[in-house]
């Protein structure tokens, strides 16, 4: 069977910074649903459609391609007095901006303030994602209509 839409996709990866270094790698092997459901960057799909299990791909990712690129208006400072008492540098908040969920990494407190970035830690960066394709499987009606895998390596509800 070759990946194509609709059919649930068993990877594991290796991802890369510009400068070779492994930033993350699969533990354990995942499971998206192949076929623009949002389960995997569009870059890496593309580069996946009609691959075979056992088959690799290595796809370089620009930060158009990824997380985006750094947006220095997404930081900002706030006094210690207006945040939670447990806060840590290289923890995360979550707060509703404009009515969406976004995540503040706090990334410095002196002065009683703290340093929020809103961006993803890997805005603004050139990666490498390396993959091998473990199983295809076709997709159930229930995966599809929800957009996303169901049970082993996959989502879990209802």
């Amino acid at each position: 069977m070759n990946v194509f839409p609709n059919t649930v996709v068993t990877i594991t990866f290796k991802l890369f910074d510009a400068g070779n270094r492994l930033i993350e790698e699969a533990g354990e092997p995942i499971a998206y649903l192949h076929g623009g459901h949002s389960g995997i960057f569009p870059k890496i799909e593309q580069a996946l459609n009609h691959k075979k299990v056992g088959e690799s791909i290595s796809v370089t990712l620009e930060p158009v391609d990824a997380f985006g690129e750094y947006d220095a208006e997404m930081v900002r400072v706030e006094a210690l007095a207006n945040l939670p008492s447990d806060v840590t540098v290289g923890g995360h908040l979550i707060a509703e901006q404009d009515g969406q969920e976004v995540v503040w990494r706090v990334t410095d407190i002196a002065d009683g303030k703290a340093v929020l970035d809103g961006n993803h830690e890997l805005a603004g960066q050139r990666l490498r994602f390396d993959c091998t394709v473990l199983d295809i499987r076709p997709a159930t009606k229930e995966e599809i209509t929800h957009g996303h895998v169901h049970g082993a390596g996959g989502h879990h509800h209802h």
